[in-house]
Parts: structure tokens; C-alpha cells; sequence
């Protein structure tokens, strides 16, 4: 089941059925049948739609953040930054995803050789709730441009954030057969992963998640991709600027931790 529980009263928002298994091979079979089409179609156009897509995050980005604040939590100004950090990664790849994706010609000993970079087909992405927007645009903005279609399952709070990007994407003209949102549970992603559709997966999570869809993916010989739970330690040296340390360090190492100040006191 995803849940929308508004965190600052408890109050459950929303609930939406997880998709059957039906469903989600259906959800499939619609991304992967949308591919051999949409790795047809020009970069140039694919970068074109990706470029639309930052102006619709950009108009949008007030309904966004509300919707992150009362799934997640996030304070409003928070999600208004961090939309304003989708829309420079959408523009990013709009600009410069053609030439990312460009072939690329290079002398060998006794020859000539292209190096063609191609889209694989159709990829499962697997995102998390503490950046709803962030995490989905760093994976779908390039695989956009270079060709790939997206099967996406979010965080089970973030229903309504999936729902609002999908929309987004496809006002920009993404087709809908190419950026599928799907309910499913993690249950049902190791069958995901084992469907021959599927190329690909990306998932950030915790290293629990990690571990299991890595084993899954190997089995299946499928390329994945993780950003598993984890921080790195801090070494700060005698020679260092204190004042700078703090400002630049506290802030990203305490985003998004609920922290009761009263019981910090002292």
C-alpha cells in the first residue's frame, strides 16, 4: 500500500492499492514496447522535451514542494530548492545531452574506430523519499536524452510526487508508453529485474535493498546502478578554517533528520 501520513499531524492523507502483477507487467510491456520508437527519434528531439520539462518543474515547482512537505516532511522551502536543483539538472542534459550521446571518432594504430554510445531499452528505476523530485531527475534526464525508456516505482510515501513528475513529463511530451509510474511493492521488484524486458535498474536505498537487487540484477546479467545509506566520516585538521567547517559540513549532514530540539538540550 502507498501511504500519504501527513508527518507534522498523523493525519492519513491517502491510500493507493499496490499494483497487481498483472498490472505491472503490463507496465512493462508498455516500456518496452515503446523503445525501438523512441530510440529512433532524434537526441535532438529527445533534448528538446527534457529542455521543456525544466520550464514545466520550474512553473510547477510551488505544487511540488507542497506535496513533498506534507508527504515527507520537508520543510516548503526546502523542496522549493530542491526543485530548482531538477530543473538545472533537466536543463543540463537538454543542453548537452546531444553531444554527450554524439558518436565519437578516434584514431587507432592502423585505423579508424567510432565509439557509439546506445540506449540499452528499457530500465527499472527504484527511488526513495527524502528527495522525491532530486533522485528521479538525476536518473531520468539522462536516460531521456540518450534513449532509454523508464519503468519507475517510488518510495511508498511519495505517491503523490511520482504521480506529479509522470504528469510533468508527459506535458513536456514525453509519450506515455516511455515513462511509466508503477505502484508496485518491493516485493515485486526481484521479478522486475528477472523480466528479460527489463535491461537495467537504478536504486537508491539502504545497503539491505542494495544487496538484494544487486544479487538480482546479477543473476539476471543486468547493469545496475546504486547509491546505497551510508555517510562518510568528517576529518577536519588543526590548519582548517572552524567557522567554514561548520557552515559548509552541518548543513548537508543534518538535511532531512528529524530531531526533536527538546531533547537535544544540554
Amino acid at each position: 500500500m502507498y501511504t500519504v501520513t501527513n508527518p507534522a499531524t498523523g493525519e492519513l492523507v491517502e491510500q493507493i492499492p499496490n499494483a497487481t502483477d498483472e498490472e505491472v507487467g503490463a507496465a512493462i510491456t508498455r516500456v518496452h514496447n515503446a523503445f525501438p520508437a523512441w530510440r529512433r527519434r532524434p537526441a535532438t528531439d529527445r533534448a528538446k522535451i527534457v529542455l521543456r520539462a525544466a520550464e514545466l518543474f520550474a512553473e510547477r515547482a510551488d505544487e511540488l514542494a507542497r506535496i513533498m512537505t506534507l508527504e515527507m516532511g520537508k520543510r516548503i522551502n526546502e523542496g522549493r530548492g530542491e526543485v530548482g536543483v531538477v530543473v538545472e539538472i533537466f536543463n543540463y542534459y537538454g543542453q548537452h545531452g546531444p553531444d554527450l550521446v554524439a558518436d565519437q571518432p578516434m584514431s587507432i594504430r592502423g585505423g579508424e574506430a567510432v565509439i557509439q554510445k546506445t540506449p540499452l531499452g528499457a530500465l527499472l528505476g527504484v527511488m526513495p523519499w527524502n528527495f522525491p523530485c532530486y533522485q528521479v531527475a538525476r536518473f531520468v534526464a539522462p536516460n531521456l536524452v540518450l534513449g532509454n525508456t523508464i519503468l519507475l516505482k517510488h518510495a511508498s510515501i511519495c505517491p503523490r510526487s511520482a504521480l506529479a513528475i509522470e504528469q510533468i513529463l508527459h506535458d513536456a511530451g514525453v509519450p506515455e508508453d516511455v515513462y511509466v509510474n508503477t505502484f508496485a511493492s518491493s516485493r515485486q521488484v526481484p521479478s522486475i529485474l528477472a523480466d528479460p524486458r527489463i535491461q537495467g535498474v537504478s536504486l537508491t536505498g539502504s545497503e539491505a535493498a542494495g544487496i538484494s537487487v544487486a544479487a538480482e540484477a546479477g543473476r539476471n546479467l543486468k547493469k545496475a546502478v546504486l547509491e546505497l545509506g551510508g555517510s562518510d566520516p568528517l576529518i577536519v585538521l588543526d590548519s582548517d578554517d572552524m567557522d567554514e567547517t561548520v557552515a559548509k559540513t552541518a548543513p548537508p549532514g543534518c538535511a532531512t533528520a528529524v530531531s526533536p530540539a527538546t531533547r537535544r538540550s544540554g
